[in-house]
């Protein structure tokens, strides 16, 4: 196997398990749920959006520390922090210090992912970039999506608290490779992250979620809700002000300028909330209408991911050949018929081969397809200076995408089990198509992406540059 290839399997493998955590843990919420009998549904989703917020949050800083003091140590670095919080959360006694250690889970996830990205493309020709970052990209998508079929099996073998230990079985043994292939790189010269904007990015999309969580406990109207929005409007705000002053900013908003950067990443974060929710639907739909046990619920799913594997390999290279924008749009239109099939045909009783099969097929194909065109397309026309904040960037957005579609349907679904729930479902699945439709309206925005050489400037119709910093004065090892 070439050493390119090897490369793209141990930084593939790092990134699998910083997001498998994102979903694994959705299908044990009836075990964990168990355990803390005491803790509502919405209580127990912070256990998810922890998670989510500190890793959208923490992504870009991380990238840019690992760029001042080397990827490759922040690599390690991120795998360590990851694993000891995983061991953590598999430990604990209570739902509060699990949501803790999520957190610092999620620390470790966001120095892995940026680093990963950083050491994985100067690997590869310009003509094999776009295959190498999808299929980097759709690692993650594909490790969310296996969480709930991995998940069932280990809950149902060992319990809830296997979700955490298997971190172990999946990170240590890609550290052995790791040190021998993975070569040291920096870019001295990239300035300290700012990090009372990653605290106000944290802070805006938490409070945004509890209001949106709480709501239907508090009612919509009241003064808790107004005012976690209205904390939420004033940290964003101050956080976008932020970010058009500080010399290096959570989210770098001239990179925006680049066309393909901001459709890409206005389209990934609608289709995050969709794919997200999506997930956690499903689950809570086969364990609370269809009363499936965790096992049969993750054998289930299982169709979906294997799907989206293989269609995330067939969409980097037709995204090479052809350009994201013919394999994001039909993507996206197959995540939203597969959601319609979701809601028009699946009724109270089982009926998995007739009802729930044909949907599961159909949106994986279109997660696969997706996910490996935006994510590719965000970062072609980029300099090879801001790969890796920009894949970052997009991880970010993806990531609050994800906290606000697994906050809206908590909201949606309701309580699962209950005799109306069904309708609850419908509603979310709709909603879940409605993303993917405008997915797939970004998708038609994108144009043509054309990958660029690494010291060529960004695209600049219609557009103007963005600000490079000064060329390092270290060339990568």
């Amino acid at each position: 196997m070439a050493r390119r290839w090897k490369v793209l399997l141990v930084t593939s493998v790092a990134v699998f398990m910083s997001f498998l955590d994102v979903t694994i843990v959705n299908i044990a919420f009836p075990d964990i749920r168990a355990s803390f009998p005491r803790t509502s549904l919405s209580g127990l989703s912070w256990i998810l959006n922890a998670y989510t917020i500190v890793f959208a949050a923490a992504l870009v800083p991380a990238g840019r520390l690992a760029d001042r003091f080397g990827r490759r140590r922040f690599f390690f670095l991120g795998v360590a922090v990851f694993l000891g919080a995983s061991v953590v959360c598999g430990a604990a006694g209570s739902v509060g210090v699990m949501i803790a250690a999520r957190a610092v889970q999620a620390l470790g996830g966001a120095m892995l992912v940026p680093a990963s990205l950083g050491l994985l493309l100067p690997e590869f020709p310009l003509a094999r970039r776009a295959t190498a970052t999808a299929l980097w990209g759709a690692t993650g998508a594909i490790a969310a999506a296996a969480g709930p079929s991995l998940g069932g099996l280990l809950v149902a073998w060992l319990g809830w608290r296997a979700v955490f230990f298997v971190n172990l079985l999946i990170g240590l043994p890609a550290l052995l490779p790791a040190r021998r292939l993975l070569r040291e790189s920096r870019e001295p010269q990239t300035a300290f992250p700012d990090a009372l904007g990653a605290l106000l990015l944290a802070g805006g999309v938490g409070a945004l979620a509890l209001g949106i969580v709480q709501a239907p406990e508090w009612r919509w109207g009241s003064v808790r809700v107004l005012g976690a929005f209205a904390v939420a409007v004033a940290l964003l705000a101050v956080f976008v002000r932020r970010s058009t002053r500080h010399r290096a900013p959570v989210i770098e908003l001239a990179l925006f300028r680049v066309r393909s950067f901001a459709v890409a990443n206005a389209g990934g974060f609608v289709f995050a909330m969709g794919f997200y929710a999506l997930l956690l639907c499903n689950v809570l739909f086969l364990t609370g209408v269809w009363r499936y046990s965790i096992v049969q619920a993750g054998v289930a799913l299982t169709p979906g991911p294997l799907m989206a594997a293989l269609a995330a390999t067939i969409g980097g290279r037709l995204s090479d050949r052809y350009g994201q924008r013919v394999v994001a749009v039909p993507g996206s239109v197959l995540f939203a018929t597969g959601a319609l099939l979701f809601a028009l045909r699946t009724g109270a009783r089982p009926a998995y081969a007739a009802e729930f099969l044909p949907a599961n097929l159909t949106t994986g194909l279109g997660i696969g397809l997706t996910f490996a065109a935006f994510g590719s397309a965000a970062v072609a026309e980029l300099p090879r200076t801001r790969f890796a904040t920009g894949g970052a960037i997009n991880n970010c957005i993806r990531q609050i995408g994800a906290v606000l579609g697994v906050s809206a349907l908590i909201v949606v679904v309701g309580t699962p089990g209950r005799a109306d729930a069904l309708h609850g479902f419908h509603r979310a699945w709709s909603l879940i198509a409605l993303t993917g439709a405008i997915a797939a309206v970004s998708g038609l925005a994108l144009g043509r992406v054309r990958a660029r050489q690494p010291d060529e400037q960004p695209p600049a119709a219609a557009h103007p540059p963005v600000p490079l910093p000064p060329a390092p004065t270290q060339a990568e090892a």
